[in-house]
């Protein structure tokens, strides 16, 4: 009877013997931790790619109501043409203050009748800065026609003629009888056979 009990148990402990062995070589190790899977490494971020010479510059997507991008505030628009250059700087004085001798301009202050023809007495002189007339030199003998196409102001004309208006040469001699040597600045004009035939009186406040 002994004898058939340890014949079991020998058989018993010869089963457990293969089960623990099977157990061991399928990886079902009971004491061994419950092994978890690692998560995979995130792949390093690649960079971008250089631009090449066929890229476009991006166009500002439009708005949400669908409307398209407005223009910039600089753009030049269509069919404008620029803006005109500015004018030329004026002339500047000279070193004395003056500007050049003007050819046809002149300074009356009298007249005289001698030779059988009205002559003008007169002075050229020069622009002065900022601009008014100022006669210098001798004084000169220049004749005048009686024909001549003359023009006067004030003070002849009296304080408020500001636009030139025709009068003979008979009314500016005896202007000038009443107002000697206040030295009037005109312009004028010889005939070809050096006679004033056009005076014009320049205004003066």
């Amino acid at each position: 009877m002994r004898a058939v009990r340890r014949q079991a148990a020998m058989a018993a402990l010869a089963v457990c013997g293969v089960l623990a062995l099977t157990a061991c070589q399928n990886g079902d190790d009971p004491a061994a931790p419950d092994a978890k899977p690692t998560a995979a490494a995130p792949a390093p971020p690649t960079a971008p790619a250089p631009p090449t010479a066929s890229a476009t510059v991006a166009v500002p997507a439009p708005s949400k109501t669908g409307a398209a991008p407005k223009p910039s505030a600089t753009a030049t628009p269509a069919g404008k043409t620029p803006p005109a250059p500015a004018p030329p700087p004026a002339p500047t004085c000279g070193a004395d203050g003056r500007m050049p001798v003007s050819p046809d301009t002149i300074a009356v202050h009298r007249y005289t009748p001698e030779g059988g023809m009205t002559s003008l007495i007169v002075q050229h002189g020069t622009y002065g800065c900022p601009g008014r007339f100022e006669p210098s030199g001798p004084w000169t003998y220049i004749p005048i026609a009686e024909t001549a196409k003359i023009t006067a102001t004030a003070p002849i004309l009296g304080p408020s003629t500001v636009m030139g208006k025709p009068i003979s040469t008979s009314e500016l001699t005896g202007w000038l009888d009443t107002h000697p040597d206040k030295g009037l600045p005109f312009h004028y004009h010889l005939n070809a056979a050096g006679v004033i035939d056009t005076l014009d009186e320049i205004y003066v406040k």
